[in-house]
């Protein structure tokens, strides 16, 4: 396997490859690190013996797109780690200026729809090509008909806009070999699970979703349609219980196969075994650094999936509201690599996965017989079925502090402290090793807002459980003579949330929080959360009473502002 997966001709003439089977295309610079979609699924493929090279932000002005030749078996297209409209614009819908993954952070490279871009860059160059395949979060997030909120129209399923073949949904890694085997040895791919793609006709034994006719429209009856539409998409979304689903578009028929088992603990443990360069791409090195990398270079995912399903939060569409975990050893001998590394300073930037106390922590009902339809792992309350134990963080923590060269482990990534409290067995001690150990001067936390129709329309716990994690947080660090304190994550403008709402969060934060949180954003209706069916039909879809959406710019600033002081 080459250090870097090739990027250039010269890198191909080095290997000896005359002609690559699969070439991916992506919205960031290439860089080579577990965290990143496209590096990922390229040494997957390659472990399977594939030929693959990345071709990253392409010049949409000139032949850049055509440095690597035509691959032979299909093109994978990715807008990036981030959608590309989240990427370029604010939830203002201001220009961003800076992009994290482009090289020299200035926000020049990445197109709109990127995805849409790059698929007719590809077209333009090559005319006959062979198949055109979508991926990654922008693609996975967009596969039915979607709210697009910078168009502020429904918008068709992606697959049909971009005009490619196949759409691979989810993380993937398993789908993109038996597509690449299937379309290598001539065989129909159109039965793999994790995977999309247009039909004239109707399969059978297929749901079927409302038509993109009847929720393309702002009218009370097709909103009414789009929630039913989502609805029946999200429940469809686990590997054990899901059927294929079917969506009319015109005359053609969007087909969404069942998706794919979550990776086994062995499975994930090879993935991250694979020999990523920590590093940015030579070619795109010469254009300057990446921000980004400094972030995800020395980290460690410890798990995929979340059963928090946070309104707002679209991973349990993406990752799947199963938890997979990575054994300790795979994790250790990871963390081992990084110390090696010539770069590594000693400090581990953060371990953990979407929410980082989920590690070790699943339902084993949900792991035989699926996700529950009816009710919620952890809202409004912590389901009995699921057993909170932080031993086994408790343990990985304690190996990786042990290896020489580690100064710290941070434990960076969000936490969820109602997990904590619930844990009567190891909660406490956890929460002690990660003050002491694990924390630089502040843990981050995400209340997201404090008044309970708020909340309740996020999904998020109350403020009672913020309250005695705060002061139990405040009276560790004071045992271990630390001067640390907890930051908050706000969310301002999300549906259900008015400015007299705002104004009793900065009430709260004052007198019982004793600080105005800075870490606060304005909500961005981006696409397959349940938040945005709430913006898009002004109705709460758990309920179906009329939920307030503030959608004027200026109102919706004047929240943020109420709660930092900005302005």
């Amino acid at each position: 396997m080459p250090h870097f997966l090739p990027s250039t001709a010269q890198e191909l003439q080095q290997l000896g490859w005359d002609r690559l089977d699969i070439i991916l295309v992506s919205g960031d610079a290439y860089i080579d690190s577990p965290f990143v979609g496209a590096a990922v699924i390229g040494r997957v493929l390659v472990d399977a013996g594939f030929r693959v090279g990345i071709i990253a932000q392409p010049d949409l002005l000139g032949d850049d797109i055509r440095r690597l030749g035509e691959p032979r078996l299909f093109w994978g297209i990715s807008g990036g780690c981030v959608d590309s409209m989240v990427a370029n614009h604010t939830a203002s819908g201001k220009r961003r200026k800076q992009d994290d993954y482009t090289p020299g952070g200035i926000n020049n490279r990445r197109p709109d729809r990127a995805a849409l871009a790059y698929a007719n860059l590809i077209r333009a160059h090559f005319k006959q090509t062979c198949p055109l395949v979508l991926g990654g979060i922008e693609a996975s997030l967009r596969r039915i008909a979607h709210y697009d909120c910078w168009s502020n129209t429904v918008r068709r399923s992606i697959l049909f806009d971009a005009k490619a073949d196949y759409l691979l949904y989810g993380m993937a890694e398993r789908s993109a070999v038996e597509l690449a085997c299937c379309l290598r040895d001539g065989r129909d791919p159109r039965g793999i699970r994790g995977l999309c793609y247009i039909s004239k006709e109707r399969p059978a034994d297929c749901l079927e979703l409302p038509a993109y006719s009847e929720v393309a429209g702002a009218e009370r009856a097709r909103k009414q349609a789009f929630t039913r539409m989502f609805r029946l998409f999200y429940e469809n979304n686990d590997a054990l219980t899901a059927q294929g689903l079917v969506q009319l578009h015109n005359d053609r028929w969007l087909v969404q196969n069942p998706p794919q088992p979550p990776l086994t603990q062995e499975e994930l443990d090879h993935v991250h075994s694979l020999d990523y360069q920590l590093d940015l791409h030579p070619y795109d090195r010469q254009r300057g650094q990446v921000k980004a990398l400094e972030t995800i270079r020395f980290a460690l995912t410890t798990h995929r999936g979340c059963y928090g399903e946070c309104n707002f939060c679209a991973i349990a569409v993406h990752q799947g509201r199963t938890v997979t975990c990575r054994s300790r050893q795979s994790i250790v001998a990871e963390a081992r690599r990084l110390i090696k590394h010539p770069a590594f300073k000693g400090r581990i930037h953060d371990v953990g996965g979407p929410t980082a106390n989920m590690y070790g922590i699943e339902c084993r009902k949900k792991l035989t017989k699926g996700c529950c339809r009816d009710r919620r792992c952890l809202f409004p309350s912590i389901c009995k079925n699921m057993v909170i134990d932080h031993g086994g963080q408790l343990k990985l923590l304690e190996e990786l502090r042990a290896l020489p060269g580690v100064k710290q482990a941070a434990v960076s990534s969000g936490i969820r402290y109602d997990l904590i409290l619930a844990d009567r067995k190891n909660g406490l001690s956890y929460l002690r090793q990660v003050v002491r150990h694990h924390v630089s001067g502040q843990m981050k936390v995400a209340p997201e807002h404090c008044q309970p129709h708020v909340l309740a329309c996020m999904g998020k716990p109350g403020v009672d459980s913020l309250l005695r994690f705060r002061e139990l947080f405040l009276r560790l660090s004071k045992e271990e003579g630390l001067p640390q304190f907890l930051t908050y994550y706000i969310i301002a403008a999300h549906p259900g949330c008015g400015q007299a709402d705002m104004l009793a969060l900065r009430d709260f934060a004052r007198k019982e929080l004793k600080v105005l949180p800075k870490q606060a954003q304005i909500f961005t209706p981006t696409p397959s959360t349940w938040s945005t069916v709430m913006w898009w039909t002004g109705e709460n879809p758990f309920t179906g009473e009329a939920c307030y959406v503030e959608k004027d710019a200026r109102r919706r600033e004047r929240q943020k502002e109420t709660l930092t002081g900005a302005g």
